[in-house]
């Protein structure tokens, strides 16, 4: 298991990015939902979980950072490709205060 060290790369909370997610197409959620499985993945062993073509598991992933939804890194043993894992996603529903 490799653990991500640093700041998750946004200031918003786990409410709002779930607002974020729910407006995303459903290849981006999918993707989502493999990572909260089994995180961190590689591009290609996301496309294998997720059993979707390479450039939609792109696409989805993109889409994903942009909307600050996962966390990408260095994958140490090749530098050409990157480790993704997600953010904390709640619903406002789910909150106890």
């Amino acid at each position: 298991m490799v653990d991500f060290a640093g700041p998750s790369g946004s200031n918003t909370t786990p409410q709002d990015r779930f607002e974020r997610l729910i407006e995303l197409p459903p290849s981006a959620k999918l993707v989502y939902r493999v990572l909260t499985d089994e995180s961190p993945m590689t591009q290609q062993q996301v496309r294998t979980d997720a059993l979707l073509p390479a450039r939609t598991t792109r696409d989805a992933l993109m889409k994903l950072k942009e909307e600050n939804l996962i966390e990408e890194r260095l994958y140490l043993p090749d530098a050409r490709k990157r480790l993704y894992a997600p953010l904390e996603v709640v619903r406002p529903d789910d909150v106890t205060e």
